[in-house]
């Protein structure tokens, strides 16, 4: 396993950790001032200030993506599919745009959720089968971009409103299903903060192998988690044996960015430099 305790080289900041800071302009050139060399924007942020204006403050900064959120959110009724299609055409042609070397994707749960307007629906596994076809479609086109698609399983409680797709094991059979010869066109992002709970995760995780590893993020699960959707914890401050992960990952040869990704009422509400420092500081000694 590598050992990150002398630098930070392989730090990327998922720009959420510090989305209300200030703009993506504002947090490239604070990353640039820590001495952060990757990001991973989102979509919204890069929307905010303009696809080109942040293909330059990128290139200038001399930084490198470890991935683009997001695609996705594929659930959707009828007379929405064609947006869900055209809206993640987009995602793809942003992520190349910016020089990403994958495409996250968050496939949705439950149609009014997942694409508000859509009737409304209980069926989840009506929702996953659309999951399945709409990656199987969306892959043509990506393919075509060379951008690879990381599919990213979320906690299960965020099954009925973000994402039906809970578990390493079901995104990687969705890969195996549509990628069988493991191309490298379609893989898995892999988030400490919701499969560390799975019993199932170390042989799966050796299931996907490098080729289906695109991206490792970071954070930490707090007890009691008072907000589960921005009650993350900073590493360290929470129950995640977050190196048993990475070193798990890291048997299987991959040797991309350890991408820190905080979503916390808390750390929002910090200057960003102290959030920076924190970050560094905590990817030298916890993760």
């Amino acid at each position: 396993m590598r050992d990150f305790s002398a630098d930070h080289r392989w730090l990327s900041l998922n720009t959420a950790t510090v989305r209300k800071q200030g703009d993506l302009a504002h947090i490239i050139e604070a990353c640039a001032r820590h001495g952060i060399r990757a990001i991973d924007p989102w979509r919204d942020q890069v929307g905010a200030i303009g696809l080109d204006r942040a293909v330059r403050a990128v290139r200038d900064a001399g930084l490198e993506l470890s991935g683009y959120c997001r695609g996705g959110m594929f659930v959707a009724d009828a007379a929405h599919r064609i947006e869900v299609r055209d809206d993640n055409r987009r995602a793809v042609d942003e992520a190349k745009a910016l020089g990403a070397p994958c495409l996250v994707l968050v496939v949705g749960g439950l149609p009014q959720y997942s694409r508000p307007g859509s009737a409304a629906s209980k069926d989840i596994a009506g929702a996953r089968a659309q999951v399945h076809d709409a990656i199987a479609e969306m892959l043509e086109y990506a393919r075509q971009a060379k951008m690879p698609l990381a599919i990213e399983p979320l906690h299960p409680a965020y099954a009925a409103d973000r994402a039906c797709v809970n578990t390493t094991k079901q995104a990687l059979d969705i890969c195996d299903a549509l990628d069988p010869k493991r191309g490298g066109a379609l893989g898995v992002a892999l988030d400490v903060y919701h499969i560390w709970w799975d019993p199932e995760l170390l042989p799966q995780i050796a299931r996907a192998g490098k080729d289906r590893l695109l991206a490792f993020h970071v954070c930490d699960w707090l007890v009691p988690t008072k907000d589960i959707l921005n009650g993350r914890g900073m590493m360290g401050d929470g129950v995640i044996d977050i190196r048993s992960v990475r070193r798990a990952v890291e048997a299987q040869a991959f040797d991309g960015y350890c991408e820190i990704e905080i979503f916390s009422n808390t750390w929002w509400e910090k200057p960003i430099d102290e959030v920076l420092q924190t970050c560094i500081a905590r990817h030298r000694s916890v993760v």
